[in-house]
């Protein structure tokens, strides 16, 4: 299934963000997820980085999937991010990263949690959806990507 619509909102996608570093990416994306599921920002960072230094979530090719689990939440919850410029993010291959997909989990989520994981990772190796996602210039259209179950591509 490459559907997102069950975890990512419409207003969860940003586009154009401007950062320097993976601390600033994280702070900024927290502060969105903070807003979709009425949380605490700092918290949600302050997990974020307690995550990244088990080792880092940029997993290749320019992208990363920063997790965490949140006590409280109800249903898995992400936040989608394409950087108005590349940021270190010590990821597996050295490159910076420019998509950023955040993924937070009920703190019970355990199976629930790795399937995202996995499904999020399956679709973010898929070359040409990359493309797709690096060539759009909407936010809508972005939110489009990863709303619609492009059978095309669940080979």
């Amino acid at each position: 299934m490459n559907d997102f619509s069950d975890m990512l909102r419409d207003d969860a996608v940003l586009t154009g963000v401007v950062a320097a570093t993976k601390k600033a990416v994280l702070q900024q994306l927290a502060a969105v997820a903070a807003t979709v599921i009425d949380g605490d920002a700092k918290m949600i960072t302050d997990k974020l980085l307690a995550r990244e230094k088990l080792g880092s979530t940029g997993f290749g090719g320019g992208v990363a999937i920063p997790h965490a689990k949140i006590d409280g939440l109800e249903q898995v919850t992400a936040v989608f991010a394409r950087l108005a410029q590349p940021v270190d993010f010590q990821a597996v291959d050295d490159l910076p990263v420019d998509l950023v997909f955040l993924l937070l989990s009920p703190t019970d989520a355990g199976a629930v949690h790795l399937k995202a994981l996995a499904r999020v990772s399956r679709r973010l190796r898929d070359q040409a959806f990359l493309a797709r996602l690096r060539g759009t210039g909407s936010r809508d259209t972005l939110y489009a990507l990863f709303a619609t179950d492009d059978a095309r591509d669940a080979a």
